[in-house]
Formats: structure tokens, C-alpha cells, sequence
């Protein structure tokens, strides 16, 4: 294991077993005797599954099967996948809650670790004993601890209740604490869950600012999240796990990206063969969308520095219509990035029936990195009441990526890192000396 690997994991796997085994509450006696009795015990345990198993009383499960990777000091990596895909039990082995049934794990740091609500923390014990423990946990002193104290306290805005036993916390005041303590005890080694969602947004913030923080002043970050556009935004690089083994390891927007649109079902071409099928009505059928280059050509990813078009493919079945083609831009969060018509004014006159095909071109250095998602319009905004007329409306019709591949100018200038927004303009800047 090399100076500048922080952590190493090899041929790592988890197996459990579930229908027949029981969750038993040990006192401090019987924890004490079963540590001398363990060895003994896993052998027995071992020829009880076994015989579990074949008779069906128990079946087995492998959370994770055979999951091998490096990461660096100084990394944020982000780990997606489905619910059930392995990530929280993978987080649990590298913090060193679980062990591994097969592989093992080198680690080299201290770390800190916010995996659930309320981890690490004894429920009789106040927020102000609980942050001590948690130090003393990470194998800090209380001098440290002590030196530490006011800027945890002021981060997690529980300063009212610190005196009072956490047993009390809503689930919001025990996320705020147990981050704010995870972050300022200094950790090598910083693994978050998706714990995050639980706070409000405000809270949120200051958490991916913090983040941001520990992985700038070099500490290595793992953040599990199904919030994409986070993942984008943090991480430099990205694992995704699938039934407990890793199908894709590499940078963050790219992972990302093939991820969402593979479970979104989304492509940068769709096309309606079957023309009764086709969405539309009787006076409108729409046969494709795609997403182009300049060249014309279809294209999944789009340099920013790049123009892209969304085509639109169409037959106007009827004479004397007017309508407009339109399209809006999304976000993979959701993100209402843009809408667009062709304001030419050939679309305030009826057109001749036939088949047409439009292009709406997005300018270069104009979007900002990620996964877009594009809905599409033929649609009667001069003559209604009330509500436009839409003659075909297609949700999320096609997808694509933009990247920042090609370097040179851009929006973005010479800053390295993704800046989290929703366009990246090319602005023009004028500047004078007062």
C-alpha cells in the first residue's frame, strides 16, 4: 500500500444471512464472555448456517461480492447505486462497524463517520458529552476536543440543547451535531451517507461547503448520495455499485451521467416509426427528436465550449395551422434550466401540410456540465384563451451530456473543478479603472 493511497480494498464481500436469525441485546457481562467464547462460537455459527441454509430455513445474500478498489489522499469520491446495491453496507465496512465475510480493507488515517442518525452517540448521554466521546473515539485529547468545542456547537445551531441528553433530538438535531462533530474533529478519512437529506436546506448548504472544505485541505471524502446533482458537484470520481459489485469506476460526471440516463431509459434519439403511434393528433404527428452537433450528426455528449441542437422531426396533417415548435431544457435534479420557441414569424401563418423538420440551436459556452433532459412542444400560443393549445408534447424526450473535454476558452475560464449552476455563460466583460 503506497504513501499516497488512503485506502485499499480487495476482493471485499458480504454475506448475510436472513429468515431465522434473531437481533439479541447483550449486557456487558455476557459481551465480556462472549469475546472469549468467539472463536468457538464462529465455528459453531458456521456449521448452523450451513445446516440452516440447506434445510431453507435461512437464505443467504452477498451485499457485496468481490468489490476492489484504491483511493488517494485527498479524494472525493462519491458512491451511487440503487437502494439494495451494497453502498451503505460498503461504508460500514471501510468505518469499521461491520467486517468483511471475504477480502479485507487498509486504511490509513483517522476516520470519521456519519452513516445513520444518531451513530456514535449514547442516547443518556447531552450533545456537550457526546462530542467528547466522539473525540476520544477518533483518539483525539480533550485539550483538542476543547479547542474544537464552540465552532461545533456554532456549526450545528444546537447550542440551546447542549446540555440536554441527545434521547431528546429530533432526528434533525441529531444529523446537525453528529455532521458538525464528523467534520471539526479533523478526521484523515470523512464517509458520509445519505443522512444529509434530513436536514433543511440551509443546513445542507453549510454541509457541502464543509465538504468542500475538508477536500480541499487535502482530507479524503466518501459521500453516499442518490442526489446526482451532488455527487456531480462534490465529487471528482464516482463508484457505482450494482447487486453488491462495482460496474463503473471513474470521473464523477461521467459515471453519473451514464447512470442516470440508463435508469432514466433516456437516449439523444427518439423516433415514432409507426405513425399512428407517433405522439401527436390529427393535425400534428411527431416521427423523431434527436440531439445534434454542429455537424449535424447525433451526439450524447456535447463539448460546452460546443453548440448543440435538438431537432425535431414532424407532418402537418392539416392545412390552416399555426402553432409554434418548443422546447424546454431540465436538469437531472429536476432544475428548470430553459425554454425556447422559434420566434421566426413563418409560425404566425398557416403552414402547408407536409413533413418539416426544425433545429433549436443552445449556443456554445452557454450550458454548464451535466446531464440535460430535453421536453419538446408543438404548441398554439397566438390564438387561445386561457391555456396554450399543444398539439404534441413529449416529456423528457430525449437526454445528453455536456462535458468540459476539449479545454480552451470557456465560461469557466482556467478554474478546474465543477461550479455548481445552472448555465455557464461566456460573458463579455467590461472593465475601467475608477
Amino acid at each position: 500500500m503506497s504513501e499516497n493511497t488512503a485506502i485499499r480494498a480487495e476482493g471485499v464481500g458480504k454475506e448475510y444471512y436472513i429468515g431465522a436469525s434473531k437481533t439479541k441485546y447483550q449486557t456487558f457481562g455476557e459481551a465480556v464472555t462472549n469475546t472469549v467464547t468467539q472463536p468457538f462460537r464462529k465455528v459453531a455459527g458456521l456449521i448452523r448456517g450451513r445446516a440452516a441454509a440447506a434445510s431453507g430455513l435461512e437464505e443467504r445474500i452477498w451485499a457485496l461480492n468481490d468489490v476492489s478498489f484504491e483511493i488517494k489522499h485527498g479524494e472525493a469520491v462519491g458512491i451511487i447505486g440503487k437502494n439494495g446495491a451494497g453502498k451503505t453496507t460498503l461504508l460500514k465496512i471501510l468505518a469499521r462497524i461491520t467486517s468483511p465475510t471475504t477480502g479485507h480493507v487498509d486504511i490509513r488515517g483517522r476516520v470519521g463517520a456519519l452513516l445513520e442518525v444518531g451513530t456514535g452517540f449514547h442516547p443518556e448521554l447531552t450533545g456537550r458529552e457526546n462530542i467528547y466521546l466522539n473525540g476520544a473515539i477518533l483518539g483525539m485529547s480533550k485539550g483538542d476536543v476543547t479547542r474544537k468545542f464552540d465552532e461545533i456547537v456554532d456549526f450545528s445551531g444546537v447550542e440551546r440543547f447542549i446540555d440536554t441528553p441527545v434521547k431528546h433530538y429530533s432526528s434533525g438535531m441529531h444529523m446537525r451535531l453528529a455532521f458538525s462533530v464528523a467534520a471539526h474533529l479533523e478526521p484523515d478519512i470523512l464517509i458520509i451517507d445519505e443522512v444529509l437529506a434530513v436536514g433543511d436546506s440551509e443546513f445542507q448548504r453549510k454541509c457541502f461547503n464543509k465538504m468542500e472544505d475538508a477536500g480541499q485541505s487535502g482530507r479524503t471524502v466518501l459521500f453516499v448520495s442518490h442526489n446526482m446533482a451532488a455527487i456531480a458537484r462534490f465529487c471528482d470520481r464516482a463508484i457505482l455499485l450494482e447487486s453488491g459489485a462495482i460496474v463503473e469506476d471513474g470521473a464523477a460526471d461521467s459515471v453519473v451521467s451514464g447512470y442516470l440516463m440508463a435508469s432514466m431509459g433516456k437516449a439523444a434519439h427518439q423516433e415514432w416509426p409507426e405513425f399512428e403511434s407517433a405522439p401527436g393528433n390529427e393535425c400534428v404527428r411527431v416521427s423523431s427528436v434527436r440531439v445534434v452537433g454542429a455537424n449535424r450528426v447525433t451526439a450524447e455528449s456535447i463539448d460546452m465550449r460546443r453548440p448543440v441542437g435538438i431537432e425535431i422531426s414532424f407532418s402537418i396533417l392539416k392545412k390552416e395551422l399555426i402553432f409554434v415548435p418548443a422546447i424546454s431544457v431540465f436538469g437531472d435534479s429536476g432544475t428548470h434550466i430553459l425554454n425556447a420557441l422559434d420566434t421566426s414569424p413563418k409560425w404566425r401563418e398557416p403552414q402547408e401540410e407536409g413533413d418539416y423538420r426544425v433545429i433549436a440551436w443552445i449556443p456554445a459556452n452557454l450550458l454548464n456540465e451535466g446531464t440535460l433532459i430535453v421536453t419538446v412542444f408543438l404548441m398554439d400560443i397566438w390564438r387561445y384563451s386561457g391555456k396554450p393549445i399543444k398539439y404534441a408534447f413529449i416529456t423528457e424526450a430525449v437526454a445528453f451530456q455536456v462535458v468540459d473535454s476539449e479545454g480552451g476558452p470557456s465560461g469557466k475560464g482556467d478554474y478546474p473543478q465543477h461550479w455548481q449552476a445552472a448555465i455557464y455563460p461566456m460573458l463579455e466583460w467590461d472593465t475601467t479603472r475608477a
